[in-house]
């Protein structure tokens, strides 16, 4: 196949929703890393999530190269697996995780156990259990109580570094359900209610727990640095106020991930580069105070993965309303459930074959028994698609195979890793056996 030439794109050129080794023909088709991805529906089938390892190498060294003096904790909760697990590690990038189960996932693939991060807002014994029994790194602490419990696991002798969430109050994100910066949210310890002080006095006192620092996150899909700018100034002045308090002057500061990333090709995400203002007001602030400047941690997660992601599916209907016509397609809200749940756009594009027929508006409709399983609206695509046609939908590299479902008794899809012309298979797809192998019911 005959490729359109495209300059080069790098995470900070390639401001569209695509990885950065897209390629469409003049024929109609489309290539990801190198591999034709007609090719990737033939051997895998659909609907197939396909991961580009260029794109998401290109990101984490896009991290690395503009944060240099900063630690850079992939999330892991956009998107997991041990492939995933083994890029991020060879690439030098630290580790977000959110449960006993992700944190399995990092260990079997080898991911040093020191560099690892465990969040959330209420773990459970399984969780705080695992992360002491495989000496993670650091532990967030989000809730007072978890702090004698957390210490009570520790043996004696030893120590565990730990966090403390703090919440700066700083509403940020694109969606009411994806902030979680402010005073009204389930996640971390209020600053002004006094919690936060309490949490960093018992800590002080547990000789089993380590304070190394401050965390926090404002929410997701943040476009503009000028929140975490104002978060960084709330966190260097507690800094401050621990060390008069308390003599302890400490290291760290988390701020958290949640930059924003391009759905559509009208979108423009939060470059890397931008962040380094963030880096600059905290040395700033920090030395305005008689600080010394703490190692920041940026915790990138759909900023790394997002972008790297397309979804392939196939036609199924073309079904003609009153006002709309609807393209239904072999997915739907069990693998994207985005849409359904904040509204998320996404960019579609129609692969396998040329048309000459123009184009018309549509409603990408997923199979599921709900109205609102839509994975795109007004969509333009060739007036002639039909059963059978491919699509493939842009940017699904986060928090599709993560959040992905069995509703309606449907197998989640396959993830592909697509790199230097080859495609290979690193989750399989879930069948009927699978399902089926869960139900002890009989």
């Amino acid at each position: 196949m005959t490729l359109l030439i495209t300059p080069p794109r790098t995470p900070e050129t390639a401001t569209g929703p695509w990885p950065a080794t897209m390629r469409f023909t003049a024929g109609g088709r489309a290539a990801l890393g190198g591999v034709d991805l007609m090719e990737v529906v033939r051997r895998f089938g659909t609907p197939a999530y396909v991961m580009d390892e260029a794109d998401v190498r290109l990101r984490c060294r896009a991290y690395r190269s503009a944060l240099p003096r900063a630690e850079i904790a992939y999330a892991a909760k956009a998107f997991w697996c041990r492939a995933m697990a083994a890029w991020v590690r060879s690439e030098g990038l630290s580790l977000d995780v959110c449960s006993a189960g992700e944190l399995a996932v990092a260990r079997s693939a080898g991911f040093p156990a020191d560099r690892i991060i465990l969040h959330g807002n209420a773990k459970t014994p399984a969780d705080l259990r695992a992360a002491v029994d495989e000496r993670v790194g650091r532990v967030v602490i989000d809730d007072i109580a978890e702090i004698n419990r957390l210490a009570a696991l520790v043996p004696a002798g030893t120590r565990q570094k730990v966090l403390v969430r703090v919440i700066p109050d700083i509403e940020a994100g694109a969606h009411a359900a994806i902030r979680t910066g402010g005073e009204d949210h389930k996640f971390g310890l209020s600053i002004g209610g006094g919690a936060a002080g309490e949490a960093v006095s018992r800590i002080l006192a547990q000789p089993r727990l380590e304070l190394v620092g401050l965390h926090c996150h404002l929410g997701s899909q943040i476009a503009d640095a000028a929140p975490y700018e104002e978060a960084a100034r709330v966190l260097v002045e507690q800094l401050a106020r621990i060390r008069d308090a308390h003599g302890v002057v400490l290291p760290q500061l988390d701020l958290g991930g949640g930059h924003a990333i391009a759905y559509t090709s009208g979108q423009t995400g939060l470059a890397p580069a931008r962040l380094a203002a963030v880096a600059a007001s905290v040395e700033e602030r920090s030395a305005g105070i008689g600080l010394p400047v703490p190692r920041l941690t940026f915790e990138p997660g759909r900023a790394v993965s997002g972008p790297a992601g397309v979804t392939l599916y196939r036609v199924i209907a073309v079904k003609k309303g009153l006002r709309r016509t609807y393209v239904a397609v072999d997915g739907g809200m069990s693998d994207n459930p985005r849409p359904a749940l904040y509204g998320a756009p996404h960019e579609v594009r129609m692969i396998g074959r040329a048309s000459l027929a123009g184009e018309r508006e549509y409603m990408v409709v997923g199979h599921h028994c709900e109205s609102g399983d839509t994975l795109a609206e007004a969509v333009r695509l060739p007036a002639d698609v039909r059963p059978g046609d491919v699509l493939g939908v842009a940017a699904t590299g986060a928090y599709n195979h993560t959040m992905a479902s069995t509703y309606n008794m449907t197998g989640r899809p396959p993830v592909v890793a697509v790199s230097r012309g080859a495609a290979r298979l690193v989750v399989r797809r879930e069948g009927v056996d699978d399902l089926l192998r869960r139900d002890v019911g009989l």
